[in-house]
């Protein structure tokens, strides 16, 4: 008999299914990322002298989380309706220009700044924006 040594075969690896799980979480991040689009257009935009324009200062009204209204800081008596259309009359001075900012908590239940653009818009302000604050932050 004849005995040989056995040559040991050196292991191997086999990375074939470590490729696959990669390309799975390759396509798994593609598929699952969202991508902000930005559209950027070159503007030469107007200038102006900083001099006051006469337009108003803004009225504040903040509601927070609860649906509780504040006018220019100051807490409301109650959260009615015809409340806050007095306040905003009375604040505004019969000026219709008066521009309106609406500050509302994220969770504020939507029927609250509903009843704050029905209100001023019974109040005669027609000029409303939204206070946000940008993705970013």
């Amino acid at each position: 008999m004849n005995f040989r040594p056995r040559r040991r075969e050196s292991p191997e690896v086999n990375i074939t299914p470590l490729i696959d799980v990669v390309f799975l979480l390759l396509i798994f991040f593609m598929v699952s990322t969202s991508f902000r689009h930005q559209f950027e257009i070159s503007l030469d935009l107007p200038r102006a002298t900083s001099e006051e324009s006469g337009t108003p200062s803004p009225l504040e009204l903040l509601i927070d989380a609860d649906g509780h209204y504040y006018l220019d800081g100051r807490r409301l008596v109650n959260d009615r309706r015809e409340t806050l259309e007095r306040a905003l009359e009375k604040v505004a001075e019969g000026d219709r220009e008066t521009p309106l900012v609406i500050a509302a908590d994220a969770k504020t239940p939507h029927q609250a700044v509903i009843t704050a653009m029905d209100a001023a818009r019974r109040a005669g302000l027609t000029r409303l924006t939204f206070a946000t604050r940008a993705l970013d932050d």
